[in-house]
């Protein structure tokens, strides 16, 4: 069994302890006693160093705990620091946690899931749904807390009594509790700060659905700052770029963005517009074949909505097909007018089945699409020849032409 210090004073950054395990290679000991926190709860485990050599992780087996080395170390007895900026940290965010999940319990009886302590951001996983103002509520709350300084105490009870827990416990025996003064008592093995005072400002960043639940990102002390000052430094700069001040850039934002929208319609509207008057005037340009039939084959970068609309216009024209492969992404488009005597989503079905690919569509106008441009090139080379020669090839001759305008 290994005794754990961090328990008893999450404040200790520096012990003695004796070797009473250790691996083959000597990177993995196990001490008589230790100051190392070992990932569990959602929190992250310590790093630091033991006997000179880095810890890369620390590990809880149960009953011990496994210390992970960078190089093997020798020995009975050992010395270990703290990385103590993060231990520090890890204590304001976990402390942060449990005075966020108890508010957002007395406040709107939002029970806490899960937590997660990240390398930048923590999260907390709630039943509930919750609103942007009801956030701001919390956040507050939470921070007027912090700024009272309320004690947080650590205490080992006994299961058998009642604990008066925010979240039951099915551990058995002696029970370690942290306890925020007149607001929260949970069972909890991990680090924290003595006040609500040194866990700094806390700032709520978002709430993401996730899975049925309410995941809400948050920072604390240092985290907090840096944080803020981040965001004010990016919105600072968005604002020079309006020429605008600070609190009135989001409202110039939106308006630019709802210009940026109106101007893209008419964009696409006109470009829709454009396209069809090309597949009109492409038809009249096009000689029909013997059979009677306008053709058209084309290899573009990409399919776009203008594309598909010019191939539409061209075969609404009349006795007319229309065919365009694209490599970004390796894909396919085909279409055909009723009286063509072509049903495109049957053929091209068929034909990118044999190459690999996929798609379909109806009679007239299909798109697919192929793993590689490698199966295009097949496609080209096979299929089309293949599948085209029996049903679409007939119309286009012994070879497929190239229309590239």
């Amino acid at each position: 069994m290994t005794e754990r210090l961090y328990y008893h004073d999450s404040y200790l950054t520096e012990f003695r302890a004796r070797i009473v395990d250790a691996s083959p290679d000597q990177q993995k000991i196990y001490l008589d006693r230790t100051a190392f926190y070992p990932a569990s709860g959602g929190q992250p485990s310590d790093t630091g160093k033991l006997g000179g050599a880095s810890l890369t992780d620390v590990v809880d087996e149960g009953g011990r705990i496994a210390h992970v080395l960078g190089r093997p170390v020798s020995g009975e007895e050992i010395a270990g620091v703290i990385d103590w900026q993060r231990r520090f940290d890890h204590m304001q965010q976990h402390t942060g946690q449990h005075l966020l999940s108890a508010v957002l319990i007395e406040l709107f009886n939002a029970p806490t899931v899960s937590f997660h302590l990240g390398a930048e951001t923590s999260t907390i996983d709630i039943e509930r749904p919750l609103e942007a103002n009801q956030l701001r509520q919390a956040e507050r709350r939470a921070n007027k807390i912090v700024f009272e300084n309320r004690p947080v105490l650590v205490s080992f009870e006994d299961s058998s009594q009642d604990l008066g827990l925010r979240k039951p416990t099915e551990r058995e025996g002696a029970v370690r509790v942290v306890t925020i003064q007149d607001l929260d008592r949970s069972a909890c093995g991990g680090t924290h700060v003595r006040g609500t005072g040194e866990i700094g400002p806390i700032l709520i960043r978002k709430l993401d659905r996730i899975r049925g639940n309410q995941r809400l990102e948050f920072v604390c002390g240092m985290r907090a700052v840096e944080r803020a000052q981040a965001d004010y430094t990016a919105l600072a700069a968005i604002a020079r770029s309006f020429s605008s001040a600070l609190d009135e850039t989001p409202a110039l934002v939106t308006a630019h963005q709802e210009k940026l929208q109106e101007s893209e319609k008419a964009r696409r509207r006109l470009a829709n517009d454009l396209a069809v008057a090309k597949g009109r005037e492409l038809h009249a340009a096009t000689a029909p074949a013997p059979d009677g039939l306008r053709k058209i084959q084309r290899r573009v970068p990409t399919i776009t909505d203008e594309l598909r609309a010019e191939a539409q216009s061209f075969t609404a024209a009349g006795k007319a097909v229309f065919l365009a492969v694209a490599e970004d992404p390796p894909s396919v488009l085909l279409a055909a007018s009723g009286d063509s005597g072509v049903n495109a989503g049957q053929v091209l079905k068929a034909a990118l089945a044999e190459a690999g690919g996929r798609g379909g569509g109806n009679a007239s106008v299909a798109q697919g699409s192929l793993g590689s441009k490698e199966s295009l090139e097949r496609f080209i080379g096979s299929s089309v020849l293949q599948f085209f020669g029996s049903s679409v090839l007939r119309f286009f001759g012994s070879s497929v032409p190239s229309h590239n305008r």
